[in-house]
This record gives C-alpha cells, sequence and structure tokens, in this order.
C-alpha cells in the first residue's frame, strides 16, 4: 500500500516535531504495527493466510527458527489450545516483546523471508512478486527514518545508521561494491562489524573493521596476481598495492598522506585498543571511536576498489 503522507505529519514537520537524532534502544509500537501491515501486504494475511499453504508455511519458518534460537517450543504469545495461528502468535511476539534486540530479530528475520521467499513466482502465483518485496523493503526503511530509529535493512541484515549522509554516501556504496564473488569474505566482514556494533560488541566490530579492510586488499591482490604472504599484515598489503599501482604513479607522491592514513588509521586503532591482550585493567573502546573506525574503513573500501576497477 506504501506511505502516505497524511495531514498530520505535514503539520509535525511544519512545526519541527520530527526526530533529528536517531535513537536504537526501542521500537515505537506504531513502528511495530506497521511492520505487520507490511508483512500483511508482502507475505500475506487474512484469507491468503487460511488459504494459501505457503503462506502458512512462511510464518511457520519464521516462528520456528525463533523458537530454537530462543530455547522455546512455542513462542510465549502462542495460544493454549488448538491450531496455531503462526501470523497471529508473531505478530503478538513483536508487539509484546520489551527488548529491542529480539523486536529486531523477529524484523529481521521476517525481511529476509520478504527478500527470498516470496521473490518466487509459485509462493503467491502473482505478478508483480519482485516489486512486491521491493517495496516492503523500501516501506521498512522508510519507516524506520520518519519514526527516528538508526537502524535500516540493507543486504539480508539489519544494521545501524549513525548519520544518514554518511551512511548514503559512504556505507552503502562499500557494501554495493563488496557485494560480488571476489568480495564476498570483505563483505561479511563488513557486516558482521555492524552486527557487533549494534550489540554494542565494540572491541569485536573493531576486529571485523581491520578484516574487512585486510580481505579486501588480498581480494584485489587476488584479481590482480598480485603476490602476498597469507598472513600479510594490513600495512604489508597496503605497501603491495602501491608498488603494484593501486594508485597511479604520477599520483604517488600526492598520496603520501593517504599512505599513511590507511597505515595508521583503520590498523593501528584496532591493534591498539581490541587486537592484543588488555592485562588486569579492562580497556573500554568508546562507542564514537567505533562509529568513527567503520566509516573510516567503509570510505577506505570504497577508494580501494573503485581504484581496482580503474587501473589500465
Amino acid at each position: 500500500m506504501g506511505i502516505f503522507d497524511l495531514f498530520s505529519k505535514r503539520q509535525k514537520r511544519l512545526r519541527g516535531d520530527v526526530p533529528d537524532v536517531y535513537t536504537y534502544d526501542s521500537l515505537p509500537n506504531p513502528l511495530r504495527v506497521q511492520v505487520i501491515h507490511i508483512w500483511e501486504d508482502s507475505i500475506g494475511g487474512g484469507e491468503l493466510y487460511c488459504y494459501n499453504p505457503e503462506v502458512k508455511k512462511a510464518y511457520k519458518y519464521i516462528t520456528d527458527i525463533l523458537c530454537r534460537e530462543y530455547g522455546l517450543f512455542k513462542l510465549p504469545t502462542a495460544e493454549e489450545f488448538g491450531e496455531r495461528n503462526y501470523l497471529t502468535e508473531l505478530a503478538n511476539f513483536l508487539l509484546k516483546e520489551q527488548d529491542v534486540e529480539r523486536q529486531l530479530d523477529v524484523i529481521e528475520l521476517s525481511f529476509k523471508v520478504i527478500n527470498h521467499i516470496t521473490r518466487n513466482i509459485r509462493y503467491r502465483h502473482e505478478h508483480h512478486f519482485n516489486e512486491r518485496a521491493d517495496n516492503a523493503i523500501k516501506e521498512l526503511n522508510k519507516r524506520f527514518k520518519e519514526h527516528g530509529i538508526g537502524y535500516q535493512f540493507i543486504d539480508d541484515e539489519i544494521i545501524r545508521v549513525d548519520s544518514e549522509l554518511v551512511h548514503a554516501e559512504v556505507v552503502k556504496p562499500a557494501l554495493r561494491l563488496l557485494n560480488g564473488k571476489d568480495y564476498s569474505g570483505a563483505q561479511q566482514e563488513f557486516l558482521s562489524s555492524y552486527e557487533h556494533y549494534r550489540h554494542g560488541k565494540h572491541k569485536e566490530a573493531l576486529n571485523e573493521c581491520l578484516k574487512a579492510f585486510e580481505s579486501t586488499m588480498k581480494a584485489i591482490c587476488d584479481k590482480r596476481g598480485w603476490t602476498y604472504q597469507k598472513n600479510a599484515t594490513a600495512r604489508s598489503l597496503i605497501q603491495i598495492c602501491f608498488e603494484n599501482g593501486l594508485i597511479p604513479s604520477f599520483w604517488q607522491q600526492q598520496m603520501t598522506s593517504l599512505k599513511s592514513l590507511l597505515e595508521s588509521s583503520v590498523p593501528t586503532a584496532r591493534n591498539k585498543l581490541s587486537g592484543h591482550g588488555q592485562g588486569n585493567e579492562i580497556i573500554e573502546v568508546p562507542e564514537y571511536l567505533v562509529s568513527y573506525m567503520l566509516h573510516m574503513t567503509a570510505s577506505t573500501i570504497v577508494f580501494l576498489v573503485n581504484a581496482e576497477q580503474n587501473i589500465a
């Protein structure tokens, strides 16, 4: 059905009553209700749930995964007696659950189903099945923004967004560039860094940043046939990329500062704060630093992949 620009929304914008800072620790009830509406449009609901076995199977699939991962036989919202209605059970769980991470579990898993299972023409025997799935994902991300919630569903993952501008200009291009078989390892590590960040695992996020950075350079070396040791560090990989003209030779002198940045930014922050033993004192990695390093890693990946694509 899509999003309508209601009178009340326009008035809120005119008054400035719109969120200008993202929040992460709660999903408002209207957002969760809107997610359920999207399910009914895309996965199916109402009569479709009753008469289309594929629709019931999709909701059962989501519910079964959650129950297995949470160590439950049924979600707490399941009816005690009678045949289980998986749509109702799942919807009530999303509405009643207080843990925001579990709420996001439900949303992420359900939209994985939308992104894959509902794209099969045999799912509902209707045309425009790809368009329906695309519109569902697009609406979810717009609803997140509308409510000032700092998450987006991208490449089958719920990832945390700190700055809309940085996300649009840096993070999304990095994910798009990594979305190929040559960079699949780097993409997985980059998404993993966001997943750790979302759960407050800052040291793990930095570790995955470095791994994604190193994997990107190794993938470039593999594509170009440049030799490197399997245990090569970021510093040695950077040097190999320079020596093999990843950056045009006539720019190398001017790019000395970039080389220094590449060598000292992502690897150094990780090495000093998360890559070694912390001794008797617990080292806290501040969130703002992890956010900076995520974006630094993304912009560096965009630079490296684009540079490789432009080598003659």
